[in-house]
């Protein structure tokens, strides 16, 4: 019995902030449902329906369990197993039996694991049975996944290991010598003043000492804090040690940096001199309104001289920074990275996200990866506590009336995106567009209607996740008003679930010679918070990096192809090109082999949404190209090859 899915969704009270699996369930529990169970868990939770089964052409058939409350009985008997499953998450709550048309089904609700309970796994042995959810897809995570899972698990952090062959002799002299410094203008009466170096990293966390074997020396945190360069680079630390700062000339990722900051061999690379030499370049010529406030004296200390005369913007933009330092996974791929556009700044670094992206949304709960690193930044007067970090980074930008900060958590490999949009929550010229297509129509809409359609034209997409960080209004309303916009032709739809996006109705609102908001020319921000993967096209993690290896099978292979980059070479090289010239370029490259729209606009060098609406879809609809999906144009594995006409 073939069934909308919106109707299955609508009756299972299932969301689009919620991931889900429809599984089939005939015959018994299938086994793949214990991969999902782990892959769901060791990412950011979900839902698993048993009794659903979705087709290879995107359709959804009702099929119902002939003994629902046996399956029942038998998925608790195996979650319980810990032979089978390692770890039982769940409560009475998270399973239930429901009805839809006259047919059973089990739903499971899996939560996010907390760090102490990853990996989940199935079997026996974790690096063999553990899964992660990428895309809508489950996959077995490498055993450099799992360790750093385990590791994140231990009661001692990575930041707090003791290096017993590193001494003072490894550290830059003159970082440490700052670092005082500032510590004393802070805290001009500290005790801890009175230590030498060693007894002063000692309180910091800095240096430490085995109880059991009598060993000490530099911790990880002190290392990375105050080390010098050749100490840095030693690949018997276990690490993979990079930082990177990068100013762009313009919007477009495609431009070079006017200004870099990497390991050259020209400064003493560590996390001080980094933190110092960054924090100026993304404040100098910052237009927010100052307000300077001169240090007092309270009880012999002075007022911090860190956040003496900073405006919001100046303290949200420090405590981003810090953020992206101490909680980064310096064992991951791509280390720090830190670029500064015209219109947003972006930090990514390697590592996932402690907690629940329900918890940082809410904010006060904070895990931190680095305690030590993270102590050391406090007390120089950087960086807050107990979870309010990103509380402070959005106080910011809600005062300057900037578009809501935003943090994506990429798998495959693992890394932290935070975009800071320097643009209005509503833009000027944004608003005017609207209002001049749709002329009287505009001023029927109300105003989270519109705050919906000026973030998809902004930002390229809008989302349900996207819309919770602006609105108060609940999440099931917030679907219910994306789909109303959907059904009245303003956007059109894209996947499902936690990865369904919204777009503008490019036969209504996309002209033949305008991609996408004139807002970020050439930019795609693709800001959609519904989906928890950065696209590896990112400049932040590019194949041209030199942390990352481009054979790597992280980065999608078809967009290092040699071949079709000399096939899109004509586009990548010409900021312009006559219309007819492009969709002679995609149908070349679409020749003999399906491709994505994301392959498509990474190939051309263009926007990949941008081409999808400006392009691919006209050239579907007069037969030059052939969907893999014709039934359902908006699958989220869609792709395109030349028909016969095409060629």
């Amino acid at each position: 019995m073939v069934m909308p899915l919106e109707q299955i969704l609508e009756a299972l009270r299932l969301g689009e902030d919620k991931d889900w699996e429809f599984k089939s369930a005939k015959g018994g529990l299938p086994g793949s449902m214990w991969e999902t169970y782990s892959a769901m868990a060791n990412t950011d939770g979900g839902t698993i329906v048993l009794g659903v089964k979705q087709t290879q052409d995107g359709t959804f058939e009702l099929q119902g369990l002939e003994a629902p409350s046996k399956i029942e009985s038998d998925f608790w008997s195996t979650i319980n197993n810990r032979g089978h499953v390692s770890a039982n998450l769940l409560t009475n709550n998270d399973v239930r039996i429901a009805e839809v048309d006259g047919r059973f089904l089990l739903i499971v609700e899996v939560p996010r694991a907390s760090r102490r309970q990853r990996p989940v796994y199935i079997g026996q042995n974790p690096l063999l049975g553990t899964y992660r959810r990428f895309n809508e897809g489950d996959y077995r995570c490498s055993d450099d996944e799992v360790r750093r899972m385990l590791s994140d698990q231990s009661e001692e952090t990575t930041d707090a290991r003791i290096l017993p062959r590193f001494g003072l002799s490894d550290l830059d002299k003159e970082s440490v010598h700052q670092y005082r410094n500032r510590f004393s203008a802070r805290n001009p009466n500290h005790a801890w003043l009175n230590e030498d170096t060693q007894g002063f990293l000692r309180k910091l966390g800095g240096w430490g000492k085995n109880r059991e074997t009598d060993e000490e020396g530099l911790t990880i945190a002190g290392l990375l804090m105050f080390g010098n360069e050749d100490a840095l680079s030693e690949l018997s630390l276990g690490i993979r040690y990079h930082v990177d700062y990068r100013e762009r000339v313009s919007n477009s990722i495609g431009d070079r940096w006017d200004d870099r900051l990497t390991i050259d061999g020209t400064w003493t690379p560590n996390l001080f001199q980094f933190f110092q030499r960054v924090y100026s370049k993304l404040t100098d010529g910052l237009k927010v309104p100052f307000s300077y406030r001169e240090p007092s004296q309270q009880n012999g200390l002075f007022s911090d001289p860190l956040r003496s005369g900073m405006s919001p913007a100046h303290e949200s933009i420090q405590e981003a920074l810090v953020n992206a330092l101490i909680h980064a996974d310096y064992r991951g791929q791509g280390g720090v990275v830190v670029d500064r556009f015209p219109d947003r700044f972006e930090l990514s670094n390697p590592g996932n996200i402690l907690v629940s992206m329900e918890q940082l949304r809410l904010g006060a709960i904070s895990e931190c990866r680095n305690p030590y690193l993270q102590r050391m930044f406090q007390m120089m007067g950087a960086g807050d506590k107990a979870g309010s970090g990103i509380d402070k980074i959005r106080q910011g930008w809600a005062l300057q009336k900037w578009r809501w900060p935003l943090i994506q958590e990429q798998l495959k490999p693992d890394r932290v995106r935070l975009i800071l949009p320097m643009v209005s929550i509503f833009p000027e010229g944004s608003l005017e567009r609207l209002r001049s297509i749709l002329g009287s129509d505009f001023d029927g809409l109300g105003g989270d209607q519109v705050q919906a359609l000026v973030t998809a034209d902004v930002e390229g997409s809008v989302s349900n996740l996207r819309l919770q960080q602006f609105l108060p209004t609940h999440t099931a309303d917030i679907g219910k008003m994306l789909s109303s916009l959907v059904g009245t032709g303003l956007l059109v739809k894209d996947g499902y679930g936690r990865w369904a996006s919204y777009r503008l109705n490019p036969g209504r609102f996309l002209s033949s010679d305008d991609f996408i908001s004139d807002e970020l020319p050439d930019a795609e921000l693709n800001l959609n918070s519904s989906s928890p993967n950065i696209d590896l096209s990112s400049p932040n993690i590019n194949a041209s990096s030199p942390n990352i290896d481009a054979s790597s099978p992280n980065i999608d292979p078809v967009i290092q192809d040699v071949e079709l980059l000399a096939v899109a070479a004509p586009s990548r090289e010409k900021s312009r090109l006559k219309p007819e010239e492009t969709e002679g370029l995609i149908l070349a490259l679409c020749h003999g082999r399906f491709l994505t729209y994301q392959q498509i606009g990474s190939l051309l060098g263009r926007v990949p949404r941008a081409t999808r609406d400006r392009f691919l879809t006209q050239m579907v609809a007069d037969g030059r190209l052939r969907a893999r999906f014709p039934n359902d144009m908006t699958h989220p594995q869609q792709a395109y090859t030349a028909s016969e006409m095409g060629n």
